[in-house]
């Protein structure tokens, strides 16, 4: 009897969650952006302000976009004003953007990305992982299966060692 119920456990600890992958975000450009349509893509979802110290890190996001996109990867950028740094509306954030660091790359309209209001993405984020965004342009890397590979800080640059390795074991 012993032997089942550690069997039992052992399952139950091996139970591994994805982010579900019909998730939608209202696309900055009108219309949805969903997980489906990469389906089988790593993707790299970054919570973003354009008034942010760290608002330089859009460059980094989009060489990342540029240097592996035709492998597959997603990098898609989440502006959020949860912590009040972001322009008032998603046009403005579009056009500051494509001014500024030249972004095409996918791109969400402004979004909640923590406490009650937070996305469907992030709260299945923060109950797989315990990871809630703590300041503008923490990543959250999602492998080609859902599962979450990987989340950083706000600190980390998009072509960290610890990014880059991360996103090159998937594209291989």
């Amino acid at each position: 009897m012993r032997w089942v119920i550690g069997l039992v456990l052992m399952m139950i600890a091996t139970v591994v969650w994805a982010v579900p992958r019909d998730v939608t975000f209202a696309n900055i450009d009108g219309g949805t952006l969903s997980l489906n349509q990469w389906a089988g893509q790593p993707v790299l979802v970054v919570n973003t302000a354009s008034q942010c110290g760290f608002t330089g890190q859009y460059e980094g996001l989009q060489a990342l976009y540029d240097n592996f996109k035709e492998r597959g990867l997603v990098v898609l950028a989440v502006p959020s004003d949860d912590f009040n740094q972001e322009l008032a509306s998603g046009s403005e954030v579009k056009e500051f953007c494509e001014i500024a660091f030249g972004l095409d790359l996918p791109m969400a309209d402004i979004t909640h990305v923590k406490g009650g209001k937070a996305h469907a993405f992030y709260k299945a984020v923060e109950a797989e992982t315990g990871f809630v965004p703590r300041w503008n342009f923490n990543k959250v890397l999602i492998g080609p299966d859902g599962k979450v590979v990987g989340t950083w800080g706000a600190t980390a640059k998009p072509r960290s060692p610890e990014i880059l390795g991360a996103i090159e074991s998937l594209l291989q």
